[in-house]
């Protein structure tokens, strides 16, 4: 946790942090549930992780990870090695005590005082054969990209296939504008531009914040998406980034950063997403409500895009997609292969069931014998028409 982190931050949790932990509580479950089947083991890392429990009582991301490592131990019986690292001693302490009630139910919750460059090669070791999860949330500048490449690039098993390896961190959009100014203004901090640098594996980021000071709107958005880029060309993972902002029509505040080398991993973190941001809405209305309990009509009631008018209008767009994928291949397809070309421009805005619904559009106009019946959609194969297969 950085210093931004410090004061009022721990009173209660803020509409940014309501999307993260909604995230972190829809998906983390799923991936042990689907990489550690086998084994019965997960290793997970928070790198920045606080102190655990807001004052409010609400769970902070450590506590989270905690809680679906209990659920697990209790119904499954699948244990998860969980890290965690916070370098103010306030924060460390406090942190300490949320996870000692853990370790006493069995889990095991192993916290460190210090950077998370210090704990990292523990948590190698022990993830050496197993399944692992990072999640880095500074407040600040993130790791630096090379080091951070390296970790997710390393084999932990003899075997030639890497283990299951993901990653979900905070890339602060409020540190790129920041920065950026550094790169036109006469006072700008070289210390500083050098430490991006290393977090962005390069200078290449400076290209968006030319030293003449005519940078585009939106050059922040370019660094970030170009960052979500490099990381996936230099891990071989597929790299998905959402930003998160405080209010509705604000700047990010940041981008969630994903990353996966599973099919599997893209398709129920944009299903994830998708829930995640439905919280973030309901989120700003109650803040709404609580700064004026006798309005009648919220902001976020009026702006909000409708959960179901969004679904109604994704619906003929993924049977578009689906239709256009089928004519290509001209073959049958596995629909969790072919994540991104199944949800398109909807992916990380709608759940599961909208490719469902789409499946029976399809096939009521002709396009596919498949009737989108059946269980779990993911596996489901989706057969091209009998024209096309003939």
């Amino acid at each position: 946790m950085s210093k931004g982190t410090e004061g009022d931050y721990w009173k209660s949790q803020a509409l940014p942090s309501r999307l993260k932990h909604t995230l972190l509580k829809q998906y983390i479950p799923r991936f042990g549930g689907m990489t550690g089947s086998r084994g019965g083991r997960v290793v997970y890392l928070d790198g920045f992780a606080g102190e655990g429990r807001y004052e409010s009582g609400e769970p902070g991301s450590a506590e989270i990870a905690m809680q679906v490592a209990a659920h697990h131990l209790r119904q499954n019986r699948l244990r998860w090695s969980c890290f965690f690292a916070e370098e103010q001693a306030r924060s460390f302490g406090r942190l300490e005590q949320v996870a000692a009630g853990y370790r006493a139910d069995g889990v095991e919750a192993l916290v460190f005082h210090g950077d998370v460059q210090g704990v990292l090669g523990d948590v190698l070791t022990a993830a050496s054969g197993l399944p692992l999860f990072l999640f880095l949330d500074p407040c600040g500048m993130t790791v630096p990209f090379e080091g951070l490449a390296r970790t997710l690039n390393q084999r932990r098993s003899t075997r030639s296939l890497w283990q299951p390896t993901e990653l979900l961190m905070n890339f602060s959009m409020d540190a790129v504008r920041r920065i950026g100014g550094h790169t036109s203004s006469p006072k700008g901090n070289p210390k500083t531009l050098e430490r991006f640098d290393q977090v962005c594996g390069g200078q290449w980021w400076r290209t968006h914040f030319p030293a003449d000071g005519r940078r585009a709107p939106d050059a922040a958005e370019r660094v970030a998406a170009e960052y979500a880029e490099r990381l996936g060309n230099a891990t071989d993972m597929l790299v998905q980034s959402i930003p998160v902002s405080r209010k509705p029509g604000q700047e990010p505040v940041y981008h969630l950063v994903f990353g996966t080398r599973s099919p599997h991993g893209l398709w129920f973190f944009g299903d994830a997403a998708a829930r995640a941001r439905d919280a973030w809405w309901e989120g700003v209305e109650i803040l709404e409500e609580q700064d004026d309990p006798d309005v009648i009509f919220t902001l976020a009631s009026v702006i909000r895009p409708d959960p179901q008018e969004v679904t109604d209008a994704a619906v003929p767009a993924i049977a578009k997609n689906l239709a256009a994928l089928l004519g290509r291949r001209r073959a049958a397809v596995r629909l969790v292969d072919h994540t991104l070309d199944v949800f398109g421009e909807y992916y990380g805005q709608v759940t599961e069931p909208a490719v469902r619904k789409a499946i029976q559009r399809l096939h009521g106009d002709g396009g596919t014998p498949t009737t989108g019946k059946g269980s779990p959609l993911y596996k489901m194969i989706v057969e091209p028409p009998i024209s096309m297969s003939a």
